[in-house]
């Protein structure tokens, strides 16, 4: 049954981040009306894996607190390098026999059992081939052990998760609106060690992947360095930025902070040469830079440089309406941390 308040639910590595929504399935732009943010002790979630369950689910109950949400049921995002997303073309079928007939069709596209799996398929398209009907889409398939370790901590918590999302579906829903759904655009969310990046045309997801790396492994190379604390370190390393001048006592993390960015950016800017090779003639118009990593000063030039692509920094808040009792000034130049969990929200609950 559709429900008409939800909330979406963005456990990362480093914060949990929360968005109620109101008057979901209703016309017109959906309305948050209640954000909450929680910071996460060192270590309670590890590549976007839940190791401390006790300490997520109280950072849940506090965001609870905090926000004053007035629903449990939540959509919780799944983000995480083991995830496997992949095109996928299968005959066609209604979409509930289609998804219950995954486990036998898609095994060896997997690095895994698929019974030790969640599979799901999200429809893009379809088309009439040589031997009938055929139904295009995106295989998602999702360790079993990822989704329980959220899962616990939800139920941890109290609160009734409706369904499990791809935080990169979320993030697709919360930047991509208006004209942008007839670009072709690169989403790009950066953050502490996992990043999504999401090739999309119009409005649909062409491919996505999952990689290793984020903000807060910059942040350990500055703490490395210069053998300080990891928060002195993430000052710090706003303060110094990527690709500027700095003086000499600072060299060390400048360099780090450069070495740790370009390898990073070389993954993303593989994902794209590979979208290039199996899409030809089709060209990424801009990326969209969502994620609390994409606040480091003079990323998006670099990105811009290093890709040769134009970046712009995605505003999830745009696509929305605020509730009453949001004041949108006081998340001035954070808008973009939001993204999944505002996303998420979006997602179709029924």
């Amino acid at each position: 049954m559709a429900v008409s308040r939800i909330v979406g639910l963005d456990i990362g590595t480093t914060t949990v981040r929360a968005a109620q929504f109101e008057g979901i399935g209703g016309r017109g732009a959906p309305t948050v009306t209640r954000i909450a943010q929680v910071a996460l002790p060192v270590g309670a979630v590890r590549d976007g894996e839940v190791t401390d369950q006790p300490a997520v689910s109280a950072a849940l109950r506090e965001a609870w607190r905090q926000g004053g949400f007035t629903t449990k049921d939540v959509i919780l995002g799944l983000g995480n390098p083991r995830v496997v997303v992949r095109d996928l073309e299968l005959p066609w079928l209604p979409i509930d026999q289609l998804k219950a007939s995954l486990p036998y069709q898609v095994q060896e596209m997997l690095p895994m059992q698929a019974s030790d799996a969640l599979l799901d398929f999200l429809p893009t398209a379809e088309y009439e081939g040589d031997t009938g009907r055929m139904a295009v889409g995106v295989l998602v398939a999702a360790p079993r052990d990822v989704v329980s370790s959220m899962m616990l901590a939800v139920d941890g918590a109290g609160l009734n998760a409706l369904m499990v999302d791809l935080n990169a579906f979320g993030q697709l829903r919360s930047v991509v609106h208006g004209s942008m759904r007839d670009r072709t655009l690169a989403l790009v969310d950066i953050g502490a060690t996992v990043t999504d990046v999401v090739i999309t045309a119009g409005g649909v997801p062409r491919l996505t992947r999952v990689l290793r790396g984020g903000g807060g492994d910059v942040t350990d190379s500055v703490a490395s360095a210069l053998s300080i604390a990891l928060p002195d370190a993430e000052n710090l390393k706003r303060e110094i930025g990527l690709g500027f001048q700095v003086p000499p006592e600072y060299q060390a993390a400048a360099d780090g902070i450069t070495a740790v960015t370009r390898n990073l950016l070389e993954s993303i800017r593989n994902t794209f040469t590979f979208f290039a090779g199996n899409n030809p003639g089709v060209q990424i118009e801009a990326i969209v830079l969502t994620g609390g990593g994409s606040n480091l000063p003079g990323l998006g030039q670099y990105l811009s440089s290093f890709t040769r692509i134009s970046v712009v920094l995605g505003d999830p808040l745009a696509g929305v309406k605020l509730g009453k009792g949001i004041n949108r000034s006081s998340l001035a130049g954070n808008e973009s941390l939001l993204a999944t969990a505002i996303g998420l929200g979006m997602g179709d609950p029924s």
